[in-house]
């Protein structure tokens, strides 16, 4: 049985990323805002995930994996936003544009 000929399973991480504005109406330091806003949040969301594992397993990393761990978890973060994240950085790219648009 060949594995590569079978079908991937569409789960909701396998989607396309998620589309930026319209290069016409682009504001692209807007977009850039929403989208570091939106990586910064899901890296906070999984901070404590990555709490629980320790160095003392077997596969720890041993005592550069406390040091490096946030790293690891904001580059996470960043890749999660970047291939379409959860829909954070639209609602924040408009409510930026919004608050722009408004008289002061």
């Amino acid at each position: 049985m060949d594995i590569a000929a079978l079908p991937l399973p569409q789960t909701a991480f396998a989607r396309a990323p998620a589309p930026s504005p319209a290069a016409g109406d682009r504001n692209m330091g807007a977009w850039e805002t929403a989208r570091d806003f939106e990586a910064q949040f899901m890296s906070v969301l999984m901070q404590p995930m990555f709490e629980g594992s320790g160095e003392e397993s077997a596969f720890g990393g041993g005592p550069g994996e406390s040091m490096f761990r946030s790293l690891l978890v904001e580059q996470y973060g960043r890749e999660m936003a970047k291939s379409g994240g959860i829909g954070l950085a639209d609602a924040v790219y408009r409510e930026i544009l919004k608050m722009q648009e408004e008289p002061r």
